[in-house]
């Protein structure tokens, strides 16, 4: 691990596309509420099929163009945003499948 290395947590949320909260899709929510709490960065992404906890497969066919599909919201932070993000998203008492794992991060150059 080089001096600039930092040491943090990956935090990854799965939520349905079209799934709302306050009004707002969740995965834009959960990027717009992260931003205010302080992370240096999110990214949503939308995946091409998946199912969760109910085994129901979520794919876009040719004749359901408007599938709702899984997006994945990801962020990289410290131990402390970490636990103050979750600890928001607590708060509002979301219904969330999330992982979390320890992370090693950097830039480059050197």
């Amino acid at each position: 691990m080089r001096e600039d290395d930092t040491k943090g947590t990956f935090l990854k949320f799965f939520v349905s596309e079209y799934r709302e909260h306050d009004g707002i899709l969740l995965y834009e929510w959960l990027l717009e509420r992260a931003k205010k709490n302080g992370l240096h960065g999110g990214t949503a992404i939308r995946a091409v099929a998946g199912f969760g906890r109910h085994g129901v497969l979520h794919e876009e066919t040719f004749l359901e163009l408007a599938a709702d599909l899984p997006v994945e919201v990801s962020f990289v932070a410290s131990e402390e945003e970490a636990r103050r993000f979750l600890d928001l998203l607590q708060a509002e008492n979301l219904d969330l499948f999330y992982v979390k794992f320890p992370v090693e991060y950097g830039f480059l150059p050197e």
